[in-house]
């Protein structure tokens, strides 16, 4: 199939009109983003949608119509909120969810007994519809779990030859898909935040709920009520991550992070980077979402693997964009922006870093044990995963991991370590995390990182300070070896996995030799002493 690519006149309109009627697929702008419409009374041609997008059939479509007219033969019945809400805020960004009629065909409707209704203000999409003389089901115009289309290009790099037409009306000047509010419960409940705010419906509704799916992932089994509420969506190809915190802290815990990564930031702040995209200011949420998706495609058309996010904050549009980033990242969020000073301590194995980190517990310090992380970190399917992926499905068993087997494979070379640390590392560090937040909530002083690995992570730069534990060779042998009842064999081939103790010293602030307990327990209290933790 040819698609055509129509400019925004007369001529353009007519024919995307007649493509309409015969029920085929036409991309259209909207203030919003890019909607890929056929005609909603046609469960045919909005068949073609789902087959063009590769889009599941659970998700329902939002219907446009041009004017408020066009709307009373949808629905059961009409509900006098809805001319509130139109009267304020239609032409624009806002679609009403309400009881369908027999008119709109499951297809549409996912099956539910409602349908999403708007009416949006670009001139062309308005012109389209009139010419038509149809309403339009019309999600966005993108490959389904895409980024959104905001341009017409972005339309074609996703769908060229899978549609009949594309019209080019510039880019959209929202940016993010429209607020979506139902009137089927009461109070109104908000299903996804758009370029209407809140705020802005309870001036006309007054008091309205937030769907839990606004901020977090649908519970299983439950039914998606709006587009946009699915676990994953508006995603680019690289792995997104979004950073909670200032940005000093961003900035030093993705120069941490090394590797094929880039940075998704405010205007003025992409400086920093060797790779980054920058989409809007710092604080103005409407430029924010004129700006995420662009820049979301942006990195794959650079072929990034890692994308690391400014998380914006979800007040006004900023939460349309913060809901958006949340599904685009599948919901992988560190929250760096800690209220108790955090440290690490680390060392070679068999150093004795257990044994200060209880006395570091005596002191009203929160420990985290990365080590038992690591093992509640092999229980997340993504990571079995990634580590079959690696070291082969016989490491698997009965659905658990073998850490026996896994370690005889990993810790066998350097680089069998360093494909155990890509595979768990991402899902430790997010645990670390959780368990800082949760020792603040709990009152902690201050919190440490137990991690024998820290400096292969992107965790010190998290850490005021880094604390390493040292201890001659043999006698770090002698303690693994009883503490893991190893065979000597086993024993070396652990430490010379590790990276030699003058490389765990350049790296840290405060090195404490651990050959005498009480000598090495004495300079644990006098480092805490200075930081002002113990007295």
């Amino acid at each position: 199939m040819k698609t055509l690519y129509l400019k925004d006149d007369e001529k353009s309109i007519a024919t995307a009109a007649e493509i309409l009627k015969g029920g085929g697929l036409v991309a259209i702008p909207t203030e919003t983003v890019y909607g890929l419409a056929a005609n909603a009374l046609d469960g045919e041609a909005v068949k073609r949608i789902f087959e063009a997008k590769g889009r599941p059939q659970d998700n329902p479509l939002i219907v446009h119509v041009s004017c408020a007219q066009e709307i009373p033969p949808l629905v059961a019945e009409t509900d006098e909120r809805l001319y509130a809400l139109a009267e304020k805020f239609w032409p624009g960004p806002l679609t009403v969810v309400m009881k369908k009629s027999a008119l709109i065909p499951d297809e549409v409707s996912a099956g539910l007994d409602t349908v999403a209704i708007r009416m949006p203000s670009h001139p062309a999409a308005r012109a389209v519809i009139k010419a038509s003389g149809l309403p339009l089901a019309a999600p966005s115009a993108n490959l389904s779990g895409r980024p959104s289309p905001t341009k017409a290009r972005h339309v074609m790099d996703d769908l060229e030859g899978k549609i009949d037409a594309v019209i080019d009306g510039g880019p959209c000047s929202v940016g993010v898909e429209s607020t979506v509010i139902t009137l089927e419960t009461e109070p109104p409940m908000l299903l996804r935040p758009g370029g209407i705010t809140p705020e802005q419906l309870e001036e006309v509704l007054g008091k309205i709920t937030v769907n839990h799916a606004v901020y977090e992932k649908l519970n299983e089994n439950e039914e998606a009520r709006s587009p946009g509420m699915k676990y994953k969506h508006y995603a680019p190809k690289a792995e997104v991550t979004l950073i909670k915190g200032g940005f000093e802290v961003y900035e030093k815990y993705l120069k941490a992070c090394g590797g094929d990564i880039c940075a998704v930031c405010y205007e003025g702040e992409g400086k920093n980077f060797d790779i980054s995209f920058e989409f809007g200011k710092k604080d103005d949420y409407a430029s924010q979402a004129r700006g995420i998706f662009e820049a979301l495609r942006q990195v794959d058309e650079k072929g990034c693997k890692k994308a690391f996010v400014r998380c914006p904050e979800p007040r006004g549009i900023g939460l349309a964009v913060y809901n958006r980033l949340l599904r685009s990242a599948a919901f992988r969020v560190l929250d760096l922006d800690f209220g108790i000073a955090v440290y690490g301590i680390t060392g070679q194995t068999g150093s004795g870093k257990s044994t200060l980190c209880k006395k570091a517990e005596d002191m009203g310090i929160a420990v985290i044990y990365t080590d038992k992380l690591a093992r509640t970190a092999l229980e997340s399917k993504a990571v079995q995963k990634a580590l079959t992926g690696a070291f082969g499905g016989d490491i698997i068993e009965n659905g658990a991991v073998n850490r026996a087997l896994l370690a005889k494979k990993a810790f066998s070379s350097p680089g069998g370590t360093e494909l155990l640390n890509t595979c768990t590392h991402p899902e430790i560090i997010r645990l670390t995390v959780d368990e800082i937040h949760r020792a603040q909530k709990a009152g902690a002083k201050a919190a440490l990182i137990d991690a024998p690995v820290l400096f292969a992570t992107p965790l010190p730069a998290v850490c005021r300070k880094v604390i390493c534990v040292t201890a001659p060779e043999e006698l770090r042998k002698k303690r693994i070896k009883e503490r893991d009842g190893l065979t000597d064999e086993q024993a070396d081939m652990r430490i010379n996995a590790q990276q030699s103790e003058e490389d765990y010293k350049a790296k840290s602030d405060y090195i404490i030799e651990n050959i005498s307990l009480e000598e090495a327990e004495n300079k644990l209290t006098e480092f805490f002493g200075k930081e002002g933790y113990y007295a």
